[in-house]
C-alpha cells in the first residue's frame, strides 16, 4: 500500500506537510496542502471538505491586543490540508527510518551565569517592584544542521515519537522557510462542541542523572515554590475561561504530567462558548507558563529582557477543523520543546524558565537544560537517556495524595459547576469593574454576574464615567500606587477620588485599594518579600478568612493611627500591614476576592458589595 508518509520521506521538501501524533488523537496523523500567510487570527481560512487547517500562531501576533512584542516579522502560517492520512504509531515508525540526524556542536546563547544574573534582576526589578507575580524569559540552544530542515525534522519526530511518550503533540511542520519540530507536554486550549479546555502546567520536578525516585517526586510535591508557581498560572489562565466562556472555568485536577527528562503538576480548566475558535485563540494569546502575569504587563517584560523576537516559541499550532455534525473543533498545544530549523542549517531550541519572588537564579538556569534536553537528545546533541522504562511516577504510593492535599485550601467555587446564586440585595443591580491592565477584572466581574448582578468591564484608559452603574470597582493591576506620573496609576487615582467624592459605592481591589489607602491619608510602602501568589489567613473586621494575596506594596497603619473618622482598619498586628479599609460609601481589599486561592472570596464579595448598596 502506498502512503503519503512514504512520499514525504522519499521526497520531504518537495511539498509542505505536517506529521501529528495528539494525545487522544486517531494516530499518526499526516498532513499535506496549500501554504498560506494571514495577517490576523480572524483570516486564517476556515477548513474545507478536503480537511482541517492546521496554523502555526507566533508570538508577535499579540500585537492583535495591543500588548507590547518585538516584531521580527515571524508569520501566521496556515496549512490548508488537502491530502492526510491516519497511520497506527507501529505503522509510521516503520516507515521511518532511524537515521543520523546530523546535527552537531552549538550551546546556549545565555550562559548559566549570564542567565542566573538575568533571573536575579527580574525578581528584584520587576517583581520586587509590583510588575507582576511571576514572568519566563526565555534562552535560545544554538547548533548546527547538515541535512535539509524537512529531512533533519523527520528524523527528529522519529526519535521524539519514541523517546518522550508523555507528549500532548509530537510533531514536524514544515511549510515554506519555517520548519519545526517537537515534542510539546502543554495543550494551550482545545474546543469541540462548545467546550473549551485549556491547560495549566508549571512546577518542575527535574529527574536526576541516576533516575526519578519516588522520595524525590515527594519532595517536590511538597516544596512551596513549586505549589505556588502552578496556582499563579492557573488563576492567570482562569481569567482567561472568564473572558471566553460565560460560566467561567472548572478547575479539574491536580494531575502529574511525566515527561522524559521531568515531570511537572498540571490541571484543566473547563467551560462552555459560543465564540469562533479563531476568537477563542485570539482572546487567549498566551499562556502564562511561557509569558508570565499578569500577561499584559508580561509581554512588556519579555520586551526588555529579551533582545529579540520570539518567533514562534510560546505560540501555538492550532488544528482547526470541524466534527460531524459541523460544528468548529479546535485543538491548540503551546509550541515549547520545540526545535527551529531554518535554511541556512540553523538549528535553534528556545527555553524558558517561570520565574518567582524566590527563584534560585542557579536553580533556573537547570530548569532550562532540563527542559530542552528532551529535544536536544533527539537532536543528539546531548547524550541519550538510559535505556529501559522509567516508572510511572503517579502511580507511586503517596503521589495521589499527596496531589490531592492541594485541593483543600483552595476556592471551592472554581472547582465545582459554577451556577448562578443571586444574592439578595445584589439581584438586578448594575456593576462597572474598572480594569487596570490585568484580567483579575474578569473573574471579579464573572463572580458578580454569579452573584446575580450585572458587571461590565472597562479599561482605566476606555471613555465613559460610572454613570448608569450602581457600583464601581476598582481593579487590580501592576505598578507602584505611588506613582503618579504613571498615566494608569494617575488615572486609578483620579477614579477613586471621583468615586469618594460624588459618594458613589466603590470596592477598591489590590491595586486599588493601595491608592484608596493614599488618598486617606495612609503611607504605601514596598514589602520586604512581596506576598505574589501566597494564600493568607487573616482578620477581617472580626472573621477569620482565608484570601490569595498578589502584591509586592502594601498600605501600613502607623503606631499612632492616624486614619479619618469612620474609617475601619483591617490590619496585621505587629506590622500594621492593611488587609482591608471600609469607610462611607467605600471598601476595600489588599487581597484577591476571585483568586483560586481565596476559599472564602466569594462570601466576602458577596457581605462587601451587599453592604455597600445598602447604602
Amino acid at each position: 500500500m502506498a502512503h503519503l508518509l512514504h512520499d514525504l520521506l522519499t521526497a520531504p521538501g518537495s511539498r509542505p506537510f505536517a506529521v501529528l501524533h495528539r494525545a487522544g488523537g486517531p494516530g499518526v496523523e499526516v498532513l499535506t496542502g496549500d501554504v498560506v500567510d494571514a495577517d490576523r487570527l480572524a483570516d486564517v481560512p476556515e477548513p474545507g471538505p478536503d480537511g482541517p487547517v492546521l496554523a502555526a500562531v507566533p508570538h508577535r501576533q499579540v500585537a492583535e491586543r495591543g500588548f507590547a512584542c518585538h516584531d521580527d516579522g515571524a508569520p501566521l502560517r496556515c496549512l490548508v490540508v488537502r491530502d492526510s492520512e491516519v497511520l497506527t504509531l507501529a505503522e509510521a515508525l516503520a516507515l521511518m527510518p532511524d537515521e543520523p540526524v546530523g546535527v552537531h556542536g552549538g550551546g546556549f546563547d545565555v550562559d548559566d551565569d549570564s542567565y542566573a544574573d538575568l533571573v536575579g534582576r527580574v525578581v528584584e526589578e520587576e517583581i520586587g517592584r509590583g510588575a507582576g507575580a511571576d514572568f519566563v524569559i526565555r534562552r535560545d540552544h544554538v547548533s548546527t544542521a547538515t541535512a535539509p530542515p524537512a529531512v533533519t525534522a523527520l528524523r527528529v519526530l522519529r526519535r521524539l515519537l519514541t523517546g518522550e511518550p508523555g507528549a500532548y503533540w509530537s510533531f514536524a511542520f514544515s511549510a515554506g522557510d519555517l520548519t519545526m519540530v517537537g515534542a510539546t507536554p502543554e495543550r494551550h486550549v482545545s474546543s469541540a462542541g462548545g467546550e473549551v479546555v485549556m491547560n495549566p502546567i508549571s512546577g518542575t520536578y527535574r529527574f536526576p542523572a541516576s533516575g526519578p525516585t519516588g522520595a524525590g517526586l515527594l519532595a517536590f510535591l511538597a516544596d512551596t515554590k513549586e505549589t505556588e508557581e502552578l496556582f499563579m498560572v492557573v488563576d492567570e489562565e482562569l481569567k482567561m475561561m472568564s473572558r471566553v466562556c460565560r460560566q467561567g472555568g472548572r478547575v479539574e485536577g491536580p494531575m502529574l504530567k511525566q515527561m522524559g527528562a521531568l515531570a511537572h503538576t498540571e490541571y484543566l480548566l473547563r467551560g462552555q462558548t459560543e465564540l469562533d475558535v479563531r476568537e477563542v485563540l485570539r482572546e487567549t494569546m498566551f499562556a502564562p507558563t511561557v509569558t508570565g502575569s499578569p500577561v499584559e504587563n508580561a509581554m512588556r517584560v519579555i520586551t526588555r529582557y529579551e533582545p529579540t523576537g520570539r518567533g514562534h516559541y510560546g505560540g501555538v499550532l492550532a488544528l482547526i477543523g470541524r466534527d460531524d455534525a459541523g460544528r468548529q473543533t479546535l485543538d491548540a498545544p503551546i509550541l515549547i520543546r520545540t526545535a527551529y530549523l531554518s535554511p541556512s542549517g540553523e538549528v535553534r531550541v528556545p527555553v524558558g524558565a517561570t520565574l518567582v519572588r524566590h527563584s534560585d537564579p542557579r536553580a533556573e538556569a537547570a530548569e532550562t537544560r532540563a527542559k530542552a534536553a528532551g529535544v536536544l537528545r533527539a537532536l543528539g546533541v546531548v547524550p541519550a537517556a538510559p535505556a529501559g522504562d522509567a516508572p510511572r511516577l503517579a502511580e507511586h504510593p503517596g503521589v495521589a495524595e499527596a496531589l490531592a492535599r492541594r485541593n483543600e485550601a483552595l476556592a471551592d467555587f472554581w472547582l465545582r459547576p459554577q451556577h448562578d446564586r443571586p444574592a439578595d440585595g445584589l439581584a438586578g443591580r448594575s456593576a462597572l469593574v474598572v480594569d487596570a491592565e490585568d484580567g483579575w477584572t474578569e473573574m471579579l466581574a464573572h463572580l458578580l454576574r454569579r452573584l446575580g448582578m450585572t458587571a461590565t468591564v472597562r479599561r482605566w484608559d476606555e471613555p465613559g464615567g460610572a454613570a448608569g452603574h450602581e457600583l464601581v470597582v476598582a481593579g487590580p493591576g501592576p505598578g507602584d500606587p505611588r506613582d503618579l506620573g504613571e498615566p494608569r496609576i494617575a488615572a486609578l487615582h483620579e477614579l477613586v477620588a471621583g468615586c469618594l467624592a460624588a459618594g458613589t459605592p466603590l470596592l477598591a481591589v489590590c491595586l486599588s485599594h493601595q491608592v484608596l489607602a493614599t488618598q486617606l491619608g495612609l503611607p504605601v510602602e514596598p514589602l520586604a518579600a512581596p506576598h505574589q501568589g501566597t494564600q493568607r489567613s487573616v482578620d477581617l473586621f472580626g472573621d477569620r478568612v482565608r484570601m490569595g494575596f498578589y502584591n509586592t506594596f502594601a498600605a501600613v497603619l502607623p503606631p499612632s493611627g492616624g486614619v479619618r473618622p469612620g474609617v475601619r482598619v483591617a490590619a496585621e498586628p505587629g506590622t500594621g500591614e492593611v488587609h482591608a479599609l471600609r469607610g462611607p460609601g467605600f471598601a476595600s481589599v489588599q487581597f484577591h476576592l476571585e483568586s483560586l486561592l481565596s476559599p472564602d472570596g466569594l462570601g466576602v464579595l458577596r457581605r462587601l458589595a451587599t453592604d455597600l448598596l445598602r447604602r
